[in-house]
């Protein structure tokens, strides 16, 4: 463990003496407080219910995003009590107020990549759009010394499981289906 801790280190250092500066300062931290408690994906799945064409994919969506929250922040936050590298490396000057909770798995990471997952497999052209925004997010935690880069690949890992278990559930239950309903006779 002390090696992946010490290789973890390295790699967010790295990205603190060479990939730091105003412009990824601002975006970043933007970006963050835009995606606090993922609340995008969750306003995008409600958004999508509205609609008949999208509505077992909203319902697809929401609940992969509650499975990463329940099985990553719920669940392996306390079992696992990482300390986050700020609290490692104190010396480290943060651009966001400190977050709470454990460091391990990111769940903006999870969140971004399970939400990402389903709209790739539903709505191809918003799943792209998502993917770009999954890998600024996933970046960004590392950049803002919040989250170890293998936090990071497991909250993405966690949410591209969830994704997919979530779409399988879906077919299985023949979601899309059940929710089409019947057409109505004509009069």
């Amino acid at each position: 463990m002390e090696a992946i801790q010490n290789f973890d280190i390295s790699i967010l250092d790295w990205i603190q003496a060479n990939l730091r500066c105003g412009f990824l300062d601002s975006f970043l931290v933007i970006l963050n407080y835009v995606m606090t408690s993922g609340i995008l994906w969750i306003v995008i799945g409600v958004v999508m219910l509205f609609f008949r064409k999208t509505r077992a994919a909203g319902i697809i969506l929401l609940a992969a995003l509650a499975f990463v929250f329940l099985t990553g922040d719920v669940l392996l936050k306390h079992v696992i009590s990482r300390p986050r590298p700020f609290t490692v490396n104190t010396d480290i000057n943060l651009l966001m107020p400190k977050p709470n909770g454990s460091s391990f798995p990111s769940t903006h990471s999870g969140l971004a990549a399970a939400a990402t997952t389903v709209l790739l497999a539903k709505k191809r052209a918003f799943g792209y759009a998502a993917l770009v925004l999954t890998i600024c997010i996933a970046f960004s935690r590392m950049y803002l010394y919040f989250h170890y880069p293998t936090d990071v690949l497991c909250g993405l890992l966690l949410g591209v499981l969830s994704g997919l278990l979530m779409l399988w559930i879906a077919k299985k239950m023949k979601l899309e289906h059940k929710l089409a309903g019947k057409p109505k006779a004509k009069a």
